[in-house]
């Protein structure tokens, strides 16, 4: 399970509470709402996360891949750009 700081745990619990008042017109209390964030928690938050994931590590893949272009040297060049001598 995922796991909330005290702060952030409280604040999901006010929005819990506020959003089954003014969309669903219930009133529930403190015990319901923290039930209800355990349950998301639990049941919806990993797809989340794990979704989050796919999403940073596909954007990481393509700035390493990125990389090859913006910071690739030439090797051995020095010759190519100055005049031989005989």
């Amino acid at each position: 399970m995922i796991e909330y700081q005290d702060e952030a745990r409280k604040r999901s619990i006010v929005s819990i509470k506020r959003y089954f008042d003014e969309v669903l017109d219930q009133d529930i209390g403190d015990l319901k709402a923290e039930m209800m964030l355990d349950f998301i928690l639990k049941e919806i938050a990993p797809t989340v996360y794990n979704q989050a994931i796919q999403d940073a590590q596909k954007l990481m893949q393509e700035r390493v891949t990125e990389m090859d272009g913006a910071l690739f040297a030439t090797e051995f060049a020095y010759f190519e750009k100055t005049t031989r001598r005989k």
